[in-house]
């Protein structure tokens, strides 16, 4: 088998663990497979060479931070071809550029646009086991540019999608996906498998097992995920099309996201066009909404109307600035805000085939007290925006009434 790993910042955080994951490697080796392995920067790199550019700048050139934050991948892959190297196999380490991976210009958070496989593939053929730095790749200019927080699932999978691997290995510090976070639910069961959509909404409402983009990227290329822990030899969760899975759960897990904030828009002038005059202004400033629900102003007047919608609570300032120009033009009479809030979700393919899930979870969140301030559906899931103060509980009892423990 062609098999791409990922190793991500805890797995690879001291030269011991490099170590250890030369010998994990080295044992995939010499059961016959082709391997191609993706590294993130050793845990808490990343974020010290943040802190030495804000040393300088509070606000960093974006591309001097890509260039300074791509380094961190290569000291590992570096480091883990010379461990591998000095056990008797022949290993090389690559950088994006080195990988063929060609992205946009959109420093810190560039998307990937073309990757050329031949440095790649021409390396296996020579039975080398390559070692990528994750997290990076180059403009059309040659400039350095990185994919975001959590970039380095993006690339193993964009990578395995294209060199057309088997199987594409995310290695945490976690042996799986569960039903929910078990630090806060104890009873949390792993999930031997989960699709590709319920995959991406665990991932996107919270789950940070997985980044979002990771699964899309998997699901557009047909990369069979499995995420599974480095710290032991446990079966991980595979990550796959639905209509792979024999038995489609009910309610598949329930996911928490404490990073949320709520603006609310009060008085906004109700006319043609300022719903997309706003929202297009966030969009410009790469804010990312979620929930919108937009409501009668009532008692404000009958041309006025008011609306609420979250964000991340890291993009809660920039979103202020964005917004705060419609007040001073009028269009908007107040602002606010609301940081104590989290978003608690139900999610499970089974819904599309089943009715009274959304009501059990409303009934759920009744009979504890808890009142729910924003509602979000797809066919695949139920979000409900609650008091941050009762989240854990509602994680739980939601757990408990769909009998994810059992």
């Amino acid at each position: 088998m062609l098999i791409v790993q990922k190793y991500g910042g805890t797995s690879v955080g001291t030269l011991e663990r490099i170590e250890k994951v030369a010998e994990r490697v080295l044992k995939t080796a010499s059961e016959g497979h082709k391997l191609v392995i993706v590294v993130s920067a050793m845990s808490g790199e990343t974020n010290k060479l943040i802190s030495y550019a804000k040393y300088f700048s509070p606000i960093p050139k974006e591309s001097e931070m890509d260039l300074l934050m791509s380094s961190g991948e290569r000291v590992t892959s570096s480091l883990l071809a010379i461990a591998i190297y000095a056990k008797g196999h022949n290993a090389i380490s690559l950088s994006g550029r080195g990988a063929g991976i060609v992205t946009d210009s959109n420093f810190t958070k560039a998307r990937i646009e073309t990757i050329d496989p031949k440095p790649i593939l021409s390396a296996i053929e020579d039975g080398t086991i390559v070692v990528v730095a994750g997290f990076q790749g180059i403009d059309e200019q040659g400039r350095v540019t990185t994919l975001g927080r959590g970039g380095s699932d993006l690339s193993a999978v964009a990578i395995a999608g294209a060199i057309g691997a088997d199987l594409c290995e995310i290695y945490t510090d976690v042996d799986g996906v569960y039903t929910t976070d078990p630090r806060i639910e104890p009873k949390a069961k792993k999930l031997p498998v989960i699709s590709y959509d319920e995959m991406l909404e665990m991932a996107s409402l919270g789950a940070k097992v997985l980044q979002t983009r990771s699964v899309e990227m998997a699901k557009k290329l047909n990369v069979n995920l499995v995420t599974r822990s480095s710290f032991n030899e446990n079966e991980g969760t595979l990550i796959t099309h639905e209509d792979k899975i024999m038995e489609k759960p009910l309610v598949s897990g329930i996911a928490l996201d404490k990073n949320q904030a709520r603006v609310g828009l009060i008085g906004v002038v109700d006319k043609p066009g300022i719903a997309s005059e706003i929202f297009g202004a966030l969009a410009e400033s790469n804010i990312n909404v979620d929930m919108i629900v937009q409501t009668s102003g009532g008692s404000l007047g009958e041309n006025i109307t008011n609306i609420d919608f979250t964000v991340n609570r890291d993009e809660l300032a920039k979103a202020e600035k964005c917004i705060y120009k419609f007040k001073n033009s009028h269009e908007i009479r107040d602002i606010q805000i609301n940081s104590n809030i989290a978003k608690v979700s139900v999610v499970g393919v089974g819904m599309k085939s089943h009715t009274g899930v959304a009501s059990k979870a409303f009934t759920t969140m009744a009979k504890e007290n808890i009142n729910i301030m924003m509602i979000s559906t797809s066919e695949i899931k139920i979000s409900m925006v609650i008091d941050d103060k009762y989240s854990e509980l509602a994680v739980r009892t939601l757990h408990s009434a769909y009998q994810l423990d059992k």
